[in-house]
């Protein structure tokens, strides 16, 4: 004899396969939810790794606080940043400079390549405290003395650019003066400044090596004619703790006084909280692929009651209670709901495991680029499984598909045994 409750035996019993159209429905309300649990899985999790990634390269690249002084160029930065390393939580500080240039190659044939990157003035040792742009190096050395560059491996290619090339950087103010002295008799001819490249950085995300150069602290001061050497744009700051920046910034604020202005990685890189955001959002809107599978189980319950309405009275008949009766319709809806689950949770796991794979495949197959990195920035599709969302998916599909059965089971252990069998 079996020790399985007899409300799950019968459960077990009504679910087996008898080529009947319910037998169909079933099968159907079993594939909705594993569907819906497996595109919620992917989506999540792809998000999640595009949250992750995200951050890991913002963080490498760039610190987590910037400080700057209102309406001005930061002066006497060494005295405010020995006050900012005071705080326990700041692992490091580094001065920068940062805007944007026009940069010219000089190739020996053929015709100049011309770009508008951002210089990134930095002081390699105080950088290796806030980010990971040295440990980022491909080629080269992080060599920046004497008016050298080091180059993203995008902004490399683009330019065709190679160690050793020579290329023209003309500042915001050299363009001004040039400007300037269109129209007049004696024009002012502009001497570009001539820097040398001698390393390329890869910071794993397109925008960063499409767009920035690194130049010495120095030369960047120069180009922005920031003469006082204690003059520079902002600097950069590395907590111990990310998430707790938008606190250690108010700290900051307050020990430093008005007149500086303190920012965090989340208000200086707004697509990462956009990252953030959709993926809750996309959590409450595909959970609705689940409820539509749920409404599925509920027209399987039904169609199942209408159909056994007979077998229905001759169980109150015999003794049994509402409670057994309506279990026995919950344990049906009990079993398919776990089966579509856990199939789900399979084929959310076996997507994953091969997403890259499939995306080359389609790419070989149509020739065209599902996942360009000049759009999304990376060069494979990210993704990260959360076990707190995974449970969130698994258990909140399974609790919706119990609810969307509970009036069906409900009415039907309702049904009164003498009306039932007369019904038949």
């Amino acid at each position: 004899m079996s020790r399985l409750p007899f409300e799950l035996l019968l459960a077990l019993r009504y679910l087996r396969p008898k080529r009947t159209f319910v037998s169909v429905i079933t099968l159907i309300s079993i594939i909705g939810v594993m569907l819906g649990v497996a595109v919620l899985i992917i989506v999540i999790s792809v998000m999640s790794g595009f949250d992750h990634d995200l951050k890991e390269r913002m963080f490498g690249f760039n610190a987590h606080l910037k400080i700057l002084a209102q309406g001005r160029t930061l002066e006497n930065y060494e005295s405010v940043a020995r006050t900012v390393a005071e705080h326990s939580q700041v692992k490091g500080v580094a001065p920068l400079v940062l805007a944007q240039v026009m940069v010219k190659t000089q190739p020996p044939n053929g015709q100049a390549l011309v770009a508008a990157p951002w210089v990134r003035g930095v002081q390699p040792e105080a950088e290796a405290r806030v980010s990971n742009l040295i440990s980022n190096l491909v080629a080269g050395t992080f060599d920046l003395e004497d008016h050298g560059l080091v180059v993203g491996t995008v902004f490399a290619d683009q330019m065709q650019l190679g160690i050793g090339d020579r290329v023209a950087v003309y500042s915001p103010e050299d363009l001004k003066r040039m400007e300037a002295s269109r129209g007049k008799d004696e024009g002012v001819a502009v001497l570009a400044s001539d820097y040398e490249i001698r390393g390329v950085f890869d910071a794993g995300y397109f925008e960063f090596n499409a767009t920035v150069v690194i130049a010495s602290l120095q030369d960047a001061q120069a180009l922005y004619d920031l003469e006082d050497s204690d003059s520079i744009h902002a600097l950069t700051v590395a907590v111990r703790d990310p998430y707790q920046a938008h606190r250690i910034a108010r700290e900051l604020a307050g020990t430093l006084g008005p007149g500086f202005d303190v920012r965090t990685w989340m208000e200086e890189s707004p697509l990462m909280m956009a990252v953030m955001a959709e993926k809750n959002v996309m959590l409450y809107i595909l959970f609705f692929i689940v409820l539509v599978a749920a409404f599925g189980i509920t027209c399987t319950l039904i169609t199942f009651i209408v159909m056994k309405t007979r077998e229905i009275g001759l169980l109150k008949a015999l003794g049994a209670s509402n409670r057994q009766v309506m279990w026995v319709f919950l344990g049906q809806s009990l079993i398919v709901s776990v089966l579509g689950v856990f199939a789900g949770f399979g084929m959310g796991m076996l997507a994953l495991t091969y997403r890259n794979n499939f995306l080359a495949f389609m790419r070989r197959l149509t020739g065209l680029e599902l996942f360009p990195a000049e759009i999304y920035g990376f060069s494979e599709l990210p993704a990260l499984l959360v076990p707190g969302d995974i449970a969130i998916i698994c258990g909140g599909s399974l609790v919706i598909c119990l609810l969307a059965a509970a009036f069906p089971s409900w009415h039907a252990s309702r049904m009164n045994p003498v009306e039932a069998l007369r019904h038949e």
